[in-house]
């Protein structure tokens, strides 16, 4: 059964950092395109970076330069790393793959 689990959310201060986490079972993550989703109240659902199946990453314009997308192909997960975080940030933030999709961890960015 493939399965995705995220953790790693919380409360953190605007400009500090976080490290999100997607253990993925069922499923290799270093041969799929792996991404991270979040989604703010009242806002669409918005791809904030994936990680291709070659490595090559991209970020939407709205983080690029403050998160990165990796991934550990012996714990099977995909990490995102998140500095210098805005109150902007916050929302559930989901990992990814196809069509399944894990049930998010919350992040909480306060001013």
């Amino acid at each position: 059964q493939v399965q995705l689990v995220e953790s790693g959310g919380g409360l953190v201060q605007a400009g500090g950092s976080v490290r999100l986490s997607c253990a993925a079972h069922g499923i290799a993550v270093t041969k799929n395109t792996m991404a991270w989703y979040r989604q703010a109240p009242g806002k669409q659902r918005e791809l904030v970076a994936s990680i291709l199946s070659g490595g090559s990453a991209n970020y939407a314009d709205s983080v690029k330069g403050r998160f990165t997308i990796s991934r550990d192909g012996a714990r099977n997960t995909v990490y995102l790393q998140m500095n210098s975080l805005k109150p902007e940030d916050t929302a559930v933030y989901f990992c990814k793959v196809g069509s399944l999709e894990g049930r998010g961890t919350q992040v909480t960015v306060s001013s």
